[in-house]
């Protein structure tokens, strides 16, 4: 069974938090900010660690009307595609993270795209972590369609 999936995120714009870390108020201010928001089908929150910043940054989908307090950034987010797959949050996603690596080299159509961050969201809804007591965390792996 294929447990790595390929999906697809738009070209268009993402709210970005400051870069922080957690327990620093940043990223809990964004957090506190997006969740206000109705929860949907799929997250619209993509967190990604900035290796020059050594931080996190968090992105929200920008949609028109949307009240951005000022001490955010509205991005042009180049979109594309990515391979995911899912973990358990906090357990350090590298066994995840390896089996999308080993997913894109068993498929010769694909291959990591370096010019794109890691992204990661988390789609558990409450209930499920309540009763469950844990997080299930999506890994994103950028990749490009190999000529």
């Amino acid at each position: 069974m294929e447990n790595v999936r390929i999906y697809e995120i738009p070209v268009c714009k993402m709210v970005a938090s400051k870069p922080g870390m957690f327990g620093d108020s940043k990223l809990e201010r964004f957090d506190e900010w997006f969740s206000s928001f109705p929860r949907t089908m799929f997250p619209k929150d993509f967190l990604w660690f900035d290796k020059e910043e050594e931080k996190f940054i968090w992105y929200y989908i920008f949609s028109g009307g949307m009240e951005v307090p000022e001490e955010f950034d509205i991005i042009d987010f180049p979109g594309g595609l990515y391979a995911v797959a899912t973990g358990i949050d906090n357990e350090g996603g590298a066994e995840v993270l390896m089996s999308i690596k080993e997913f894109i080299e068993e498929k010769s159509c694909f291959e990591e795209d370096n010019s794109r961050a890691y992204l990661g969201n988390i789609p558990t809804p409450p209930a499920a972590y309540k009763a469950m007591g844990y997080n299930q965390m999506d890994y994103y792996i950028p990749v490009k369609v190999t000529s």
